[in-house]
Formats: structure tokens, C-alpha cells, sequence
């Protein structure tokens, strides 16, 4: 799982890290929480168009739904995240693994740490804060407007003791499969490989933040999104990390 996001880097910064620049540079506007569920733009290396960053509405529409209502469409399927072990099979994603992988921007997620009934949200970013990609699928939905999904794939230990429910996390890619992931001749081996050994060798930080981000009405583009929360019934389990 992976329902929320930052991108907290300025516009050069990231064109700098990702080696291309922005189609729309006056779009870009960094953030601190990007939910998916408000199905609002992330920023993407497309396949097929791999010399620019575009903006994508979060939450994948296929083809077949493209011919009517989109709004309707992603609010009533949960195309955010694509798990890594049936992207081949399920009818939202089969027809764009080998023509529509793309590179996901972000400098952190939140995932949830449960203990007994309630859950934490927690930040989880590289130790250096440095700006990585999620492996992705996306679509076109016309000349300007494109719309992607995150990869999932089982937790490795660190995030299996983060998101401790599901033990699930985002296909970080490690920087020397980025370019890879997107080359245009990949064949479906090739691209179950990458999906089983590209995840980052990057350290990773990830510590707990407010539990404000789980009301409705918080404004949680903010600064205090990022900001340790340090709760004592969290202390009293003993320090995940």
C-alpha cells in the first residue's frame, strides 16, 4: 500500500536528480501530502515519452474506462496501487506493463503502524532526504492528460515492522534500474525480475507523524505532515527503529 506521498523538492532540484525536465515547468509546485484518494496530480517518467516529467492524475484508468465517466470510474476502483503479483492478470493493469512503465517522483510515503486498534501514520524517506522513483504503470487519456498507479510489493523486514498490518510497500526502484525500467524491449520475464530484485539498497528512515492526517478536514499540505510526533504509547513497545 502506499496512499500518500511528498515531493518537497523545488523545480531544479528535481529536474537536476531525474536528469529531464518538466513539460509544464510553471505546474510544478512541490508538496508535503499527496493523497490518492483526492486523485490529484504526481509526477512521472513516461515510457514512452522518457525525455520529460509530466504531471499524472494519481489512480490508473485503463482504456475501456476512458469512454466514460472518469471521475465515477476512480472513485469506485482502487487503481492507486497495482500489486506487483498480478499486473499481468487484472483487467485495469494487463495492457500496460510492457508498454507503460513509468517512473513515480516522490522524497517520502506514509504508511500506517498499527498497535492494538490504532493506526500511526508514519514518514518514511531516504536517510539523506534525496528524491528516489516508485516503479509505475500509467495511461494516456488524451494529449495532455495522463493517469498512473504505484507498484506494491511484499514488505521487506524494515517495512514489515512500519506497515505492520498489511506488510506491503512501494516498489522503490534503486537508481541504477530506473533507466531500465523504462527501456521499450523488456519482456515480461525481464520485467518480473526487476519487480523481484529492484528494490532501493538506500537506507530508508521512517518515524511517526500526526495522527491529524487521518481527519477529514486537516489541511495536511503542510510542513507538520513531515514532523516526528513522538507518542509514548509508541515508546512503551520500544523503538521500531
Amino acid at each position: 500500500m502506499c496512499y500518500s506521498t511528498t515531493l518537497d523538492k523545488e523545480h531544479d532540484e528535481v529536474e537536476a536528480r531525474i536528469r529531464r525536465r518538466f513539460k509544464v515547468p510553471l505546474e510544478y509546485r512541490p508538496y508535503y501530502y499527496q493523497s490518492a484518494f483526492n486523485h490529484e496530480n504526481l509526477y512521472i517518467v513516461p515510457q514512452k515519452e522518457k525525455e520529460e516529467i509530466v504531471p499524472a492524475v494519481w489512480g490508473l484508468v485503463p482504456e475501456y474506462a476512458m469512454k466514460g465517466n472518469i471521475s465515477e470510474f476512480l472513485n469506485k476502483n482502487y487503481t492507486n496501487n497495482a500489486r506487483a503479483e498480478t499486473i499481468f492478470e487484472k483487467r485495469s493493469y494487463k495492457e500496460f506493463p510492457l508498454t507503460n512503465r513509468c517512473l513515480i517522483l516522490a522524497s517520502g510515503f506514509f504508511e500506517p503502524h498499527h498497535l492494538k486498534n490504532t493506526a500511526y501514520p508514519y514518514f518514511c524517506h531516504y536517510t539523506d532526504n534525496s528524491i528516489f522513483c516508485f516503479a509505475g504503470l500509467y495511461s494516456q487519456i488524451d494529449d495532455e492528460v495522463y493517469s498512473c498507479t504505484i507498484i506494491t510489493v511484499e514488505a521487506n523486514d524494515f517495512f514489515a515492522e512500519v506497515h505492520n498490518k498489511k506488510k506491503r510497500m512501494p516498489l522503490v526502484l534503486d537508481e541504477e534500474f530506473e533507466e531500465e525500467w523504462l527501456r521499450n524491449d523488456l519482456s515480461r520475464p525481464h520485467i518480473e525480475e526487476l519487480m523481484r530484485v529492484g528494490f532501493t539498497t538506500k537506507e530508508f528512515e521512517a518515524y511517526s507523524v500526526t495522527r491529524n492526517l487521518y481527519k477529514p478536514n486537516y489541511e495536511r499540505n503542510t510542513p507538520e505532515a513531515i514532523k516526528f510526533v513522538d507518542y509514548s504509547e509508541l515508546n512503551q513497545q520500544g523503538s521500531l527503529f
